[in-house]
């Protein structure tokens, strides 16, 4: 249902709700400022993007989306995304590759597609969530450890190598205040969580640096002035080959956008008891994306850590998202004169705190006590998200993942020569009315049983297992009573033994046969070739006409 959910929840709104909003989305507001100036840094862009980006497409995230209490705006999962695109194609390439993905967003809510999310393995999320959280760290030792480092590479191993020659040039204030904000974020909230940490630690990191007079860089001292208000509206200008170029950007911008969102969602409401609308949601943050760079803005999804503060105080509805970007439309408008002199150590300590959080290593750490299929994709998820991007990582995440599927779907279909066993254990019994065992088969009659689904997976198994037969029957009985389905790779297997078994001039008849695998059949012209009087409902009817096959008349 494509209804943003502040139209639902306006119906039985009152006035209890929105002051419990209200105070929520104040918190919230107070919460991203630093967040938001922090990621645009890290990104490779201004920071006062990064609070556009908060304003704007945290506004229209709450406004449009399909989530009670969604808090969207840039986030640090995008960090890695963004700064990669930065180096390559300019910030004018980044907007660009941000409208695109936008736009594809759009496409994949109105097409329906937000339920494709349970279908991206738990390890692959698991492999690159941690990578990124490793690849954000990775970014901000520069300013955390304040080294001297002109041009720092884009790539993981030959930043840190770069940081690893680099060492002798580390600021010793940089990385006591560095140490001074991590010390605060980690004991603050033992103070009192009504006040967020990371607002106390800009705070105060910022009245240290003026205090003592710290050689240490700021925002102004790097960025220059801190604007003041939204920029104008305005388009990059960017020629069409660098357009097509910038698709793939977009696509990954598209993906990681839809994938953050919708687990932000879904962990929210498990928080509230509710269920959002996950098509909504896509179109929401898609109209963001292509909102959101047009007034200076970069990429924005849905935050985990900063819907969860909106749920833990009182945010129930898209209002205290919509309060929180009006909370820092005012800071922009009235504070933001001061931004300039936010030390970037304390800003590099707040990332830092935020991809320990992101990168869950904990979780990371019991998948590799889990089965070594499991393991090895969410290994090379991250192996691959460090050195190489994050769309091949998940792309050969996914297809790893898919053919341990299959090969575990293999595993599971089994083919089994039943006349062999039922002589090899004549006095076994089970209670199946349908077993082989109750049946008497005739001589020069072989029964083989296939149980599991009949894809490309087992047909090799199938035609390993028919290389058993060591003499040609005259009958060959396929029971199919346990096959749901069946592809076209298995129809193929089969319609090879049809033929071979014509040349040895053995029948096969096939029985049980359900009702997907018989509409397949009469689709192709296997059926014809096996012959519509050789199709049997049941292993007696089979039996019975094989019978008269093989006893002699008389």
């Amino acid at each position: 249902m494509l209804v943003p959910k502040l139209v639902t929840t306006l119906k039985t709104y009152d006035r209890a709700q929105f002051l419990a909003d209200l105070g929520a989305g104040l918190i919230v507001g107070i919460v991203a400022l630093p967040l938001a100036i922090a990621f645009a840094i890290a990104s490779g862009v201004t920071p006062d993007r990064g609070l556009y980006t908060a304003v704007i497409a945290g506004f229209l995230i709450s406004a449009l989306g399909g989530s009670r209490v969604q808090i969207g705006g840039p986030t640090g999962a995008f960090v890695v995304i963004v700064y990669g695109i930065v180096q390559k194609y300019g910030v004018d390439g980044l907007m660009v590759a941000t409208l695109m993905g936008g736009l594809i967003l759009i496409g994949s809510g109105l097409a329906r597609l937000g339920g494709a999310i349970k279908f991206i393995p738990f390890p692959v999320v698991t492999g690159f969530t941690f990578a990124i959280g490793l690849l954000l760290v990775t970014l901000q030792l520069l300013d955390a450890l304040g080294l001297r480092i002109e041009h720092p590479p884009a790539q993981f191993i030959e930043r840190v190598t770069a940081y690893s020659a680099n060492l002798s040039t580390a600021n010793p204030s940089a990385i006591g205040l560095t140490l001074f904000t991590l010390l605060i974020l980690t004991l603050w909230p033992r103070v009192t969580r009504k006040i967020p940490g990371a607002f106390v630690a800009l705070i105060a990191g910022t009245v240290v640096v003026r205090l003592l007079h710290l050689p240490v860089e700021t925002i102004g001292s790097r960025f220059g002035e801190f604007a003041m208000g939204l920029p104008r509206p305005s388009l990059p200008l960017v020629s069409l080959s660098s357009m097509r170029e910038l698709v793939a950007p977009a696509f990954t911008i598209a993906a990681l956008g839809a994938i953050e969102s919708l687990l932000s969602a879904v962990v929210a409401d498990g928080m509230i008891g509710g269920r959002h609308r996950s098509n909504m949601e896509l179109v929401a943050q898609g109209v963001a994306n292509i909102v959101s760079p047009v007034f200076g803005g970069i990429p924005a999804t849905g935050a985990i850590a900063r819907t969860a503060t909106n749920v833990k105080n009182g945010g129930r509805t898209p209002v205290a998202g919509i309060t929180h970007a009006v909370v820092l439309l005012l800071i922009i408008l009235f504070f933001g004169r001061w931004a300039g002199l936010i030390p970037l150590a304390t800003l590099a300590a707040i990332v830092i705190v935020a991809a320990y959080h992101l990168s869950d290593w904990r979780v990371f750490v019991s998948e590799l006590r889990a089965p070594k299929s499991d393991m090895l994709v969410m290994v090379t998820t991250g192996v691959l998200t460090l050195l190489v991007d994050l769309p091949t990582a998940v792309g050969v995440g996914i297809v790893l993942a898919s053919f341990l599927f299959m090969n575990r779907m293999a595993e599971v279909t089994n083919i089994t020569m039943v006349s062999r066993e039922l002589q090899d254990n004549p006095r076994e019994t089970n209670d199946d009315s349908g077993a082989i065992y109750r049946r008497r088969i005739p001589k020069g009659v072989e029964v083989y049983e296939i149980n599991g689904p009949f894809f490309f997976g087992a047909a090799e198994k199938f035609k390993d297992t028919l290389l058993e037969v060591s003499r040609k029957p005259k009958v060959l009985i396929i029971r199919m009573r346990n096959v749901p389905a069946i592809d076209s790779t298995g129809m193929h297997a089969l319609k090879d033994l049809v033929r071979s078994t014509k040349r040895d001039g053995t029948a096969i008849f096939l029985s049980d046969v359900h009702s997907q695998p018989l509409i397949a059949l009469g689709r192709s012209e296997l059926l014809d070739e096996i012959g519509e009087e050789r199709m049997f409902g049941s292993i007696d009817e089979a039996l019975a006409a094989a019978a008269t096959l093989t006893v002699p008349p008389g």
